[in-house]
């Protein structure tokens, strides 16, 4: 089997669960935005945003660190370095985080209750809403190595049965919660069906749990925590780039003269916005299936002679996938706005946007390989605090003024910037050959076919749809006979 078959194979393998699982939360979608009022759903959406950035200083690179160490040979610390060793000391240093965080957290929630409700006009975001975040994000924390044991194991169908054990229960519980039990509160009941599904996945990693030895190496720690350190800030930089335009939205949206309630304006904006960047999330979803399997992969191969060369392989079949995804959401785009209800249509108009800026942010994730492999991780948090700085920048000018569409812009000038230049200094310091000019045909393809399929004058619905499926069939078409059939043999 060809080494991008057997990639391939993995990411399907890790992607079924995310897949299929975020494709049935995208009828979640629906429920949301028929059921939750604009400024409800603004609310959910601010405080996963917030979650995001929490979830990367609870892990602080740990979990790329435990696959780099997985792999180093030799002695360390007077006892050989197996897996094992590395294995318990990420698991300590997380446990000892992880409690410590609810700890000082619970201590203080009614201080960061007050916080997070700072100059709106009333207490949209509850204690108790906070409460169960907090704890959702400590069991994730938890459970971020059995998942990673599990990747590096190769144990793919196992780490796919628990993750869709945790999509099904957190999609089944809000389908109980708010069809059949509709309380009043369905902002908590969304988020309780979070916790008990994270609660789920967690017993279910019991058997990992139960292989952990009270055995830290404190060398081995410090190698890893300063190989992760890079990591964490790059992934804070790259949340920023990531999640955030709603809080960019949450605190500099102004408010349009006459406009009696601010605050639900400003949360009106966030849910609308946050609802229609759902639908650019079938891009992201692959992206995230390719990651799991991608990484371990790459780890593998980085001492192998013909490892660049697979690395280009895996970049040119990946891309050119990114833009089939990207052609197949917009051709059919007329059934794809009925995921979100009437009132949050208004936003479609960011999701090509939003499309684009994920397929370069997952080029980026595939480019990145190159300062993972070469140690060179710090790289990896400047190309992101690069990033950072376009996305703190161009929300702080655009959003005052054209709103949740200056987030979409700035999201996509933010990942074309950081796909550029990771490109740029990966030349320089780990040199892969990437067929750029036949990628960069196929981006256009796809663009120049998006565009005509607006410009088409059909006004029946079924006859457009059936215009784009044949464009879109063309584009496949074309993309396999010219390339993906010679690189899957090779």
């Amino acid at each position: 089997m060809s080494e991008i078959k057997k990639l391939a194979g993995q990411t399907a393998i890790y992607g079924i669960p995310t897949i299929v699982g975020r494709i049935l939360n995208y009828f979640l979608v629906p429920i949301y935005t028929y059921n939750l009022v604009t400024s409800d759903y603004g609310v959910v959406n601010t405080l996963y945003a917030y979650a995001s950035f929490m979830m990367i200083l609870l892990t602080y690179g740990m979990e790329t660190a435990y696959f780099r160490y997985c792999q180093e040979k030799g002695r360390q610390g007077g006892s050989s370095l197996n897996p094992n060793i590395v294995y318990n000391t990420a698991l300590l240093s997380l446990m000892t985080t992880t409690f410590a965080f609810l700890a000082i957290t619970f201590a203080m929630l009614g201080r960061i209750t007050g916080l997070m409700n700072a100059g709106f006009s009333n207490n949209a975001f509850e204690a108790k809403y906070i409460a169960m975040f907090l704890v959702i994000l400590a069991l994730d924390a938890l459970r971020a190595i059995p998942y990673a044991r599990l990747r590096m194991e190769q144990k793919a169908k196992r780490f796919a049965l628990i993750k869709s054990a945790d999509i099904f229960t957190n999609i089944a519980l809000n389908l109980f919660f708010i069809l059949i039990i509709k309380p009043l509160d369905l902002i908590s009941a969304i988020f309780a069906s979070n916790l008990i599904a994270s609660a789920v996945s967690f017993i279910l990693l019991t058997p990992q749990f139960a292989q952990f030895r009270f055995r830290f190496s404190f060398s081995l720690w410090r190698k890893m925590f300063l190989y992760g350190l890079p990591v964490m800030i790059g992934g804070l930089a790259g949340m920023i780039n990531e999640t955030f335009d709603r809080i960019a939205l949450q605190h500099l949206l102004k408010v349009p003269l006459g406009v009696k309630d601010g605050t639900k304006y400003i949360l009106d904006n966030i849910g609308i916005y946050g609802a229609c960047y759902k639908i650019s999330i079938i891009m992201t979803l692959f992206i995230q299936a390719f990651k799991f399997a991608a990484e371990p992969f790459f780890f593998s191969k980085m001492k192998s002679e013909d490892a660049k060369q697979t690395y280009s392989r895996v970049m040119s079949v990946y891309t050119i996938f990114l833009c089939f995804i990207f052609l197949s959401v917009m051709a059919y785009m007329d059934l794809f706005q009925y995921f979100v209800g009437a009132e949050y249509r208004v936003g479609l108009t960011i999701v090509p946007i939003l499309l684009v800026a994920n397929l370069f942010l997952g080029v980026y994730y595939n480019l990145a390989v190159w300062y993972k492999v070469s140690d060179k991780t710090i790289y990896g948090a400047y190309i992101s605090i690069f990033g950072a700085l376009i996305t703190l920048i161009l929300n702080y000018v655009l959003v005052p003024h054209y709103g949740y569409m200056g987030s979409a812009w700035t999201t996509l000038a933010c990942y074309f910037a950081i796909m550029v230049a990771c490109y740029l200094l990966g030349r320089r310091h780990y040199h892969i050959s990437y067929p750029i000019k036949r990628l960069t045909l196929y981006f256009c393809a796809a663009i120049g076919l998006y565009f005509l399929m607006r410009v088409l004058p059909i006004e029946n619905t079924i006859l457009r749809l059936a215009a784009n499926t044949t464009l879109l069939l063309a584009f496949a078409a074309a993309a396999y006979k010219l390339d993906i059939s010679k690189l899957i043999k090779q």
